[in-house]
Order: structure tokens, then C-alpha cells, then sequence
């Protein structure tokens, strides 16, 4: 089966012959032109932003396979703006990119663009995050972690932990990107997980937008607001150490006074772990770079792919952190 890439450069090839034969009826000798570089698969990819740790590990890991695979990168850092990334699809096209991935800042408003790309023949992979497009022949694959798994592996931690409580545990929660699919998806997750201890209490919820520094101003809000605070789950690293500031400023020892829950395991996460700062970890890998690349040759070259493709993770402990940290890579 001929790959669209590969009709182009047929195309091109023939064209180039009917072209140098008119030239040279017509005595002009400038025939130069370029060796094969359309034979390089060219990938348009759209990044959410550089709001964590993880992201910009999520980018580097992107952007080394894609030089590693020989293959050209297009990127673009969408700031976080799904506008931006709406835009960066749309230049795609219009370049003509052999694949388009993208890891979208939200679910939703997503169908416009998608069709765009479907009808102009370039397939599109969506890595990390997840669409809610009840169209699913808009892309050809989702590559990343189970969202509602991780919250799931948190609370159900925290269940066990507070197995014999007789009392409240009041739990505040650090969300994600409002509209995102980690943290819609987390907290379901976990939600559903904690509803085995009717003891186990969210008695506050609100984004921290992955951000450290947003983190820390939310988590402000929560001591004020909530005195008798025993745990914090917050979505990702970033945030939960920049909670860690404003429960040390509080009087407050992070780890003990008041239970961390967190999900990435990024190197700053798992030191705060080793630590005792933290007291449980949900993987979430942002080396998806390899397997993005793979995935985009596939598609290209229009071989059938799955279409979820999980990483695989696990979870944390103190102990674990301090093990795994030595050799940590992210």
C-alpha cells in the first residue's frame, strides 16, 4: 500500500522529468533541485504549554525521539490556550505535515479542526490528554496514562491508610486545568475510590491550573478557610509543592500534620517523597516521546493501529522514592 507521502514524491518525481524536458526544449540550463527531502516524514505536534515539571519533560522526551527517528518536528507551545492550538492545527495543514499530534489543554471543542484535518488526508494522534469527540474516526489513536486509574490508586491508598478512623478526615483537593481530561478524570477517580470510607470527606476543591505558584495561593485559601485540614490531593507535583510552601508558612509540617497525595513523579515530587514531605506518588510518565514516533510512522505509512495505547506506571512510597530516585530520568 502506497503512503500519501510516498504518492507525493512519485508525483513530484514525475512532474520534475515533464518539467526539465520543457526547460530544456525552451534552452534553459537552471534544472537544480533537492535530493529526496520529501522522503522525511514531517510531524506537526502542538504542546500544551510549560506549566510543570512534567510537561517539560513530556517536551524534551519529544522532541530527542523525534531526532533520534529522523524525523522532521514542527512544535508549537499552545501557552496553555486552546486557541492557540486550534491555530497551530490549522498552520499544520496548510504545511501540508505528513501527521498531526497534539495534546489538547481541554476535552471539549475539538470536532471543527479534527474534520479539517480528516478531510485534508493527515491523521492526527492525540497524546497525553484525551478529546471528547463522540466522532472517534477524527484521529487514529490516544496515546497516555489512565487518568481515572491514578486518582483511583490515591484513594484507594488513602482508604487503606485510614482504615479504623473514627472520625472526619477532612481532604482539600488541588485540581487541574479546569476542562481537562487529568484533571476531570482524576478526580472521578479518586472520588469514586474514597466513597469506600463514608469518614473520608473532600470538604474543598478548586484548580490550581497544574501550576506550583497557583498551587500555593489556593492552598492559602484552603487553611484559611478550613482549619482542621488532614489531607491534600492535589493532581500533579507542581502543585502540591507549591502547597507544601504555604503549609510550612501555616506552622504546619507537610507529611505529617497534614497527609500529601500527589500524581506525576517528577524528580522534585519524589524528593519531596524520600523526604516525608509527600506521602504517596501516582506515576504519570511523560516519556511518551518513542512511542509517539512509532505511532506516527504507522499512521503515515496507514498501517491499523490500536486505539488507546496506555503507558505503563506504577506508584510510590517514601521507601520506593528513595530507591528509584538514583536512576530517575525525569
Amino acid at each position: 500500500m502506497r503512503t500519501r507521502r510516498t504518492a507525493r514524491v512519485i508525483i513530484a518525481a514525475f512532474a520534475g522529468v515533464l518539467l526539465a524536458g520543457s526547460m530544456a526544449a525552451c534552452g534553459n540550463s537552471d534544472t537544480g533541485g533537492d535530493s529526496g527531502g520529501d522522503d522525511k516524514l514531517v510531524l506537526g505536534f502542538s504542546q500544551v504549554g510549560a506549566e510543570s515539571g512534567w510537561r517539560t519533560a513530556n517536551t524534551t522526551s519529544i522532541k530527542e525521539a523525534a531526532a533520534a527517528a529522523g524525523i522532521e518536528l514542527k512544535f508549537d507551545d499552545a501557552q496553555q490556550k486552546q486557541e492557540n492550538q486550534i491555530k497551530a492545527i490549522r498552520n499544520f495543514i496548510q504545511q501540508k505535515v505528513d501527521v498531526i499530534a497534539f495534546s489538547p489543554v481541554v476535552e471539549s471543542g475539538w470536532d471543527t479542526v479534527l474534520k479539517e484535518a480528516k478531510d485534508a488526508g493527515i491523521p492526527v494522534i492525540l497524546t497525553d490528554r484525551a478529546v471528547d469527540s463522540a466522532d472517534k474516526t477524527l484521529y487514529k489513536t490516544f496515546l497516555g496514562s489512565d487518568f481515572v486509574k491514578e486518582g483511583r490508586l490515591a484513594g484507594e491508598w488513602l482508604v487503606e491508610q485510614t482504615k479504623g478512623a473514627s472520625g472526619p478526615v477532612n481532604i482539600v483537593e488541588l485540581q487541574g486545568t479546569t476542562g481537562s481530561a487529568p484533571a476531570n478524570d482524576r478526580k472521578e477517580g479518586f472520588a469514586k475510590a474514597i466513597a469506600a470510607n463514608p469518614n473520608l470527606k473532600i470538604v474543598a476543591s478548586q484548580s490550581g491550573d497544574f501550576k506550583r505558584a497557583d498551587g500555593k495561593q489556593v492552598m492559602e485559601q484552603f487553611l484559611k478557610a478550613n482549619p482542621d485540614i488532614d489531607v491534600l490531593f492535589a493532581h500533579n507535583d507542581d502543585m502540591g509543592l507549591g502547597a507544601l510552601e504555604a503549609i510550612t508558612a501555616a506552622g504546619k509540617v507537610p507529611g505529617k500534620d497534614i497527609t500529601i497525595i500527589t500524581i506525576d513523579a517528577v524528580k522534585d515530587g519524589m524528593q519531596a517523597l524520600a523526604d516525608g514531605k509527600f506521602n504517596f506518588i501516582a506515576e504519570c510518565s511523560p516519556l511518551l516521546g518513542p512511542q509517539l514516533m512509532e505511532l506516527a510512522k504507522k499512521v503515515e505509512a496507514g498501517e491499523e493501529v490500536p486505539a488507546r495505547i496506555e503507558t505503563e506506571e506504577t506508584t510510590f512510597t517514601q521507601e520506593q522514592a528513595k530507591a528509584a530516585l538514583p536512576s530517575r530520568k525525569y
